[in-house]
C-alpha cells in the first residue's frame, strides 16, 4: 500500500491554523503576525524584551485567541517552556516563523572590532535560537500533520555582504541548517527560508531609512523593501508553495543580479 501523500490540495488555508512568530513584536515579525492573523490564523506573538508591544499587537489582531509569549532566542529552557504553554493551549502548531534576530554594524575590514562576545551573541540568537525553537516545537509541528517552518534569513548569507561578518555567517548557517531541517522534518513539515536584502526597519543599529533607500536605488526594481513586502512573501510561502521545501525565496528587488 502506498504511503505517498496526495498533492492537488490547493491553497493552504489559514482558518483554524495556529501560527507562532518569533521576533513578532516588531519589524518583519510584526508584519508577518498581522498578515497571518488577517488570513485567519490564531497567532502566538513571540517576543524577547518587547512585551508591551507584543501584547498590544496581539490584542489588536482580527479574530480571537491570539497570545503574546516570551520566546528569547538565547534561552533554550525558556523556549521549551513556551512550547509547553502552546501545547497546553492549542495542541499543535501549523506555522512557525523564525523572525527573531540580532546584528551589530561592524566594518568587515575591522577584524578587531568584531569581538568574541558580539560574534557569539549574533550566532546564538540567529542560529542556535531558531534551531532550539524548531527542536522545541517539532512535536507540535508533527501533530499538525501539514505544517510549515519559515526561517527569515538574509541575502547577506549568500553574498557575504551585510552589517557584519558575523551576521553574514549566521545567515549562511541558517540557510544550511534549513536544508538539513527540511530533510528530517519531512513529510509532515515544509521548511522554507525567505531572504530579504535591506528592509526599512530599525533592525540594524545606526542604519537609517536614507541608507536603505540608497541601496534600493541600486537594484533593478528600485523599490524600498518594507516589512510588509517580506511578510507577504512569508505568507505566500506558507499558503501557495505547497510543494516547496528546502528552498530559499529571495526578496531583494533584484539586488543579487
Amino acid at each position: 500500500m502506498s504511503n505517498l501523500r496526495q498533492g492537488g490540495q490547493g491553497e493552504y488555508a489559514l482558518q483554524g491554523r495556529v501560527a507562532v512568530v518569533t521576533g513578532g513584536s516588531n519589524g518583519i515579525g510584526a508584519a508577518a503576525v498581522k498578515r497571518l492573523a488577517a488570513a485567519g490564523a490564531t497567532v502566538v506573538v513571540g517576543y524577547n524584551a518587547g512585551r508591551d508591544r507584543a501584547e498590544a499587537l496581539a490584542a489588536g489582531l482580527p479574530g480571537s485567541g491570539h497570545l503574546a509569549l516570551r520566546l528569547p532566542m538565547e534561552d533554550s529552557a525558556a523556549i521549551a517552556a513556551a512550547a509547553a504553554i502552546v501545547r497546553e493551549r492549542f495542541g499543535k502548531v501549523d506555522v512557525l516563523v523564525n523572525s527573531a534576530g540580532v546584528t551589530r554594524a561592524v566594518p568587515h575590514a575591522d577584524l578587531d572590532a568584531l569581538d568574541d562576545a558580539t560574534f557569539d551573541r549574533i550566532l546564538i540568537t540567529n542560529v542556535r535560537g531558531p534551531f532550539a525553537t524548531v527542536r522545541a516545537f517539532a512535536p507540535l509541528l508533527r501533530a499538525s500533520g501539514d505544517s510549515v517552518v519559515v526561517n527569515v534569513s538574509s541575502l547577506s548569507g549568500m553574498t557575504g555582504l551585510g552589517s557584519s561578518i558575523a551576521y553574514c555567517a549566521s545567515k549562511g548557517a541558517l540557510d544550511t541548517m534549513s536544508l538539513s531541517l527540511a530533510r528530517v522534518l519531512a513529510p509532515e513539515t515544509r521548511v522554507i527560508t525567505v531572504a530579504p536584502a535591506a528592509v526599512a526597519t530599525d533592525f540594524v543599529p545606526g542604519r537609517g531609512r536614507e541608507a536603505v533607500e540608497k541601496q534600493a536605488a541600486s537594484t533593478p526594481l528600485r523599490t524600498v523593501a518594507e516589512p510588509d513586502d517580506v511578510a507577504l512573501s512569508i505568507l505566500a510561502a506558507v499558503t501557495h508553495l505547497r510543494l516547496t521545501t528546502g528552498s530559499s525565496i529571495v526578496v531583494d528587488g533584484g539586488r543579487h543580479l
